[in-house]
């Protein structure tokens, strides 16, 4: 019985994501090396964040974003976001307004997800075809964080969500249960929420929510009628 458990487990193991387990307040550097390893060499991974768990995978890896959009079922017209070290680096990749300056400022690192437009640095296939915009976040979360300084550059990620589910994944057993051997890997940093992001069009003239999620409207100066 012991032999056909042993035999049962290997089996599902070969079928299943890699879980990394690391420790979400001070993550080891060596898992998150092998974590972004993997992502260098073409993986898709799953790693929490300060909202939910999301899928990534690294920015020129058209053959990785097709294979996310095939997991999440969506079409073309849903944009994924880059996840940022810092304000410095958002800089670089979207245009940012000196009257944006300040609210994002306030609101990074957070549960926020902001509409900005691109600028030449992020490749024209990656901008939203007709609006030349791209959302970019900075995470909260350590592993999200330390995942983030260890890359050389953003990383494109989107909300770890089964087709058909209301709600984001919050736990890394679910995310395995959900894809499977469709990712090739999981960073398991223990339970996280259920809301997605707040996310801030900051493309316009005015600030506007798109999408009212865990981040605060008013933390970041924006009155409750923006919402």
């Amino acid at each position: 019985m012991i032999r056909l458990m042993k035999d049962f487990m290997y089996a599902y193991n070969a079928l299943m994501a890699e879980m990394v387990p690391i420790n979400p307040e001070t993550p080891q550097p060596r898992r998150i090396r092998h974590v972004v390893d993997a992502l260098r060499a073409g993986a898709v991974i799953a790693y929490p964040t300060d909202s939910s768990y999301a899928l990534a995978c690294t920015m020129g890896n058209k053959a990785a974003i097709e294979r996310i959009r095939q997991l999440r079922q969506f079409g073309r017209d849903h944009f994924f976001s880059l996840l940022c070290r810092d304000l410095s680096e958002i800089a670089t990749y979207a245009k940012v307004e000196n009257a944006n300056f300040r609210l994002l400022k306030m609101a990074t690192p957070g549960a926020y997800t902001f509409v900005l437009p691109a600028t030449r640095q992020v490749p024209r296939w990656l901008a939203h075809d007709k609006r030349k915009t791209v959302g970019i976040r900075v995470s909260r979360h350590p592993v999200a964080q330390a995942i983030a300084n260890e890359m050389d550059e953003p990383i494109m990620t989107v909300t770890a969500q089964a087709p058909g589910d209301e709600l984001p994944l919050a736990e890394a057993l679910d995310v395995r249960n959900a894809f499977g051997k469709r990712i090739e890997m999981i960073a398991d940093a223990g339970a996280t929420g259920v809301e997605p992001t707040t996310v801030v069009d900051l493309s316009g003239d005015v600030p506007s929510i798109l999408r009212q999620g865990k981040g605060s409207a008013a933390a970041i100066g924006l009155a409750p009628d923006a919402v």
